[in-house]
């Protein structure tokens, strides 16, 4: 089995955060989506927030396997409910969902490789490490992705 966890200290997203999902199933409802840096937590994007116009057919806006960036609309903590919108992201916030979700999905790929050279087991053991070495700085930075940058100054 693989650890897994999530990438940012919090463990659901803030409202308004821009955030990368990949759509699981389109329903009638609206599209069930996984927060991919949010340790796979679910999610909905309403039909109503897929697109500013109007919807001739949900399969040429949003297709199951394929990643999204998309804005967290609402958050329900009591219930681990997250809603979701494809039509409110703007494309500038897109290009830097992108940018934080590679360099956060390259912090995890380092650190899940240090926890299986370090014979780590259980999910507890990476998330322990996460604190220790990741969100350390995304703390002292403000802002996430923050470790990637110390990473790299630390490799040259």
């Amino acid at each position: 089995m693989a650890l897994s966890c999530r990438f940012y200290s919090n463990h659901l997203p803030d409202l308004e955060d821009t955030v990368m999902v990949k759509v699981v199933k389109i329903a009638e409802m609206g599209a069930y989506v996984t927060l991919l840096e949010y340790d796979n937590k679910e999610g909905m994007i309403l039909l109503s927030e897929l697109s500013r116009r109007r919807i001739r057919s949900v399969n040429k806006l949003i297709r199951v396997g394929r990643s999204e960036c998309v804005v967290v609309i609402r958050v329900d903590k009591d219930k681990g409910y997250i809603d979701l919108s494809k039509r409110r992201v703007d494309p500038k916030d897109i290009a830097a969902c992108d940018e934080r979700y590679a360099k956060a999905k390259a912090v995890n790929s380092i650190l899940r490789h240090v926890a299986s050279q370090l014979g780590f087991t259980t999910n507890e053991q990476l998330e322990d490490l996460y604190e220790k070495a990741v969100w350390h700085f995304d703390k002292k930075e403000k802002k996430k992705a923050a470790a990637y940058d110390y990473f790299k100054r630390a490799l040259t």
